[in-house]
């Protein structure tokens, strides 16, 4: 018994990564469902309203990829090879150039610019090489092509599988629990469909503020920000980053300022905008909001933080209809 129950628990490690795949992929299809029905009720099949999706989101993905890599990569290389001359400059600072007198701060992250712009061996270094590089870029595309697949295929039958999860039910309880798990779905894909408004909002304010302070292309910037935003955890310290180095192109103070516009921004989407949005979604309180994004965070990392906010909305809603009732009634 003990050595099954250990070639088991080996085993479910193994294989861990592909439950985490299979998780991601049910939730997106559950989240994607609300679409999905909103092309039906117009005369499309499952199957078409899927197709349509898919080719929006595909759409998307090439007018993005023509708009943003272009001057990323322009704005990059103008950056790493402006950079030795912007920290120069940095030592007309008095307190800084005394920090770099004593310790060599400026000296140090000069070299390190400088050896990137010469032969880029410090860059491809810290992706453990060409190989690191290549095995990592294959890796991401790997994974995400199959998420897409698994998305795909689990929201043309998600109907079916639920159905089917179902009849291991007692048949005198079905009805009750088809009630629950439809809508679980229902909040799964009213917390989607507020995610993807909140990043909407965050490409629209650092898009404006990336035009209002002169950076180069405002829109591809936006819409950077705005596909970050639906990135839990590390969403905006990615468009941040981004944001940030596109503005140290231009000078340094230009570069403090969008990332200040940029933390303070994110405070407000923290603690005002998000906590409203779903509180008004999904009917669960702006508290509950930040303590399961804050516990699912630090059980499961990424996943956990895509998860916390509909799980624990899913919760509230088998409180609310079975047992705060059994409980009103003993």
């Amino acid at each position: 018994g003990a050595l099954t129950a250990f070639v088991l628990l080996r085993s479910l490690a193994a294989a861990s990564q592909i439950f985490v795949l299979l998780v991601i992929s049910i939730f997106l299809a559950m989240g994607l469902n609300p679409a999905v029905e909103f092309f039906r009720r117009r005369g499309l099949t499952r199957g078409a309203a899927v197709s349509a999706i898919l080719g929006i989101v595909i759409l998307f993905v090439v007018i993005l990829a023509f708009l943003v890599i272009p001057p990323m990569v322009r704005q990059s290389t103008s950056l790493i090879a402006s950079a030795p001359s912007m920290l120069e400059n940095l030592k007309s600072n008095s307190f800084i150039n005394d920090i770099n007198t004593h310790y060599g701060l400026i000296d140090s992250i000069t070299k390190k610019v400088k050896s990137i712009s010469s032969d880029g061996t410090l860059l491809i270094s810290a992706f453990g090489g060409i190989v690191g590089v290549g095995k990592t870029f294959i890796s991401g595309i790997f994974t995400a092509l199959t998420i897409l697949v698994l998305t795909m295929y689990f929201t043309i039958s998600l109907p079916e599988v639920i159905d089917q999860a179902i009849r291991l039910a007692p048949a005198t309880r079905r009805p009750r629990i088809k009630a629950l798990t439809n809508g679980i779905v229902s909040r799964i894909g009213a917390f989607v469909g507020s995610q993807i408004t909140v990043a909407f909002i965050a490409g629209v304010v650092m898009g404006a503020i990336s035009a209002i302070l002169g950076l180069p292309s405002p829109i591809a910037l936006g819409m950077l920000v705005f596909i970050c935003g639906m990135i839990p955890l590390v969403g905006h310290f990615l468009g941040s980053t981004v944001l940030t180095i596109v503005g140290l192109t231009q000078s340094v103070s230009t570069g403090v300022i969008v990332l200040i516009a940029y933390l303070i921004y994110q405070q407000i989407e923290n603690y005002v905008l998000m906590p409203r949005i779903m509180r008004k979604a999904l009917s669960i309180p702006g508290l509950v909001t930040i303590v399961s994004a804050l516990i699912g965070a630090s059980l499961l990392g990424l996943v956990g933080g895509i998860l916390a906010v509909p799980v624990a909305a899913s919760i509230l809603l088998i409180l609310e209809e079975v047992v705060y009732p059994k409980a009103d009634q003993a």
